[in-house]
């Protein structure tokens, strides 16, 4: 029996010819997962996060307000008398001697947080010898009482309340009882916290005149939303009314809604007319006419 043999020169031919065939069948493929590879997706615009920019504002343009002690509803007068244990314990704790009388109250009225009750204590025993620290208190019962202790006898407790820790962690806290109704009105948190660290803060209209017997404001208050590369917002606004001069305020949020961060420094602008729109890092909002987000 003769062996059967294919020529080495055949073989080679039909080799190449299969290879051949082989790329021609498929020559989309190979392009196809290049181009994939070097393909930009440009992705969908996020809302910035924990506030709104373009939701109706449930609440009126400017929403911290102070009241005498006699002032107070009796529903909350009730509830601040159910509390007074507490607060002088917490009291005692940063040595506060709230044990100790000729303390007067103010409320503090923060509609961004509609379930907490705001009240801060003042003692004042002359010059270089004034105590005052803000208290939070929970109406539904969903979380505690807490305090934030602004001076002790003329001296800032730990560090300045408005930058202090203790202060930024109470006011994670508070929004995270008063749960989302807290991410309604970013003018509000920033209000409000200004106002529980021991300013009263004060935003004025562009245009507004100065009443009789009242200073005039150093300048109009501005707010600013910035959205950062990394997902936070900073919240910022000038408080016209502050003493010896006006204060810029300056508040970093994270994307779920936390506090990180507070700052607030002398106003770069001084000037009787309103102040201009500042510009910002991203995108800026300035504050929204009433009735609008």
């Amino acid at each position: 029996m003769v062996p059967f043999r294919i020529p080495l020169k055949t073989l080679a031919a039909a080799l190449l010819t299969v290879v051949c065939v082989s790329f021609s069948v498929f020559p989309g493929q190979s392009q196809g997962q290049e181009i994939s590879k070097h393909q930009r997706i440009v992705p969908d615009s996020v809302e910035p996060k924990p506030f709104s920019t373009v939701a109706t504002r449930q609440t009126p343009l400017y929403t911290v307000d102070f009241r005498s002690a006699d002032q107070i509803s009796q529903q909350d007068r009730l509830l601040l008398a159910d509390s007074e244990s507490t607060i002088a314990e917490h009291a005692g704790f940063a040595g506060l001697e709230f044990s100790q009388s000729n303390w007067k109250s103010r409320q503090i009225v923060c509609p961004t947080f509609p379930n907490h009750l705001f009240v801060q204590y003042t003692r004042n025993n002359g010059a270089g010898d004034v105590s005052v620290f803000s208290v939070s208190i929970p109406r539904n019962g969903n979380g505690r009482v807490r305090i934030v202790p602004i001076v002790k006898r003329g001296y800032s407790l730990f560090s300045p309340a408005p930058i202090n820790a203790l202060t930024i962690s109470a006011f994670n806290h508070i929004r995270a009882e008063d749960s989302e109704t807290a991410n309604s009105d970013w003018l509000g948190n920033a209000l409000c916290y200004a106002a529980l660290a021991g300013t009263r803060p004060e935003i004025m209209t562009p245009g507004a005149e100065p009443a009789l017997h009242r200073p005039i404001p150093a300048l109009t208050a501005a707010m600013e939303v910035e959205m950062h590369a990394h997902g936070m917002e900073v919240l910022r606004f000038d408080d016209a009314a502050a003493r010896p001069h006006a204060t810029e305020w300056s508040m970093t949020f994270t994307h779920q809604g936390k506090l990180i961060k507070a700052t607030h420094r002398p106003a770069s602008m001084a000037a009787v007319n309103p102040a201009s729109q500042k510009d910002a890092v991203a995108r800026t909002w300035p504050v929204p006419p009433s009735g609008q987000n």
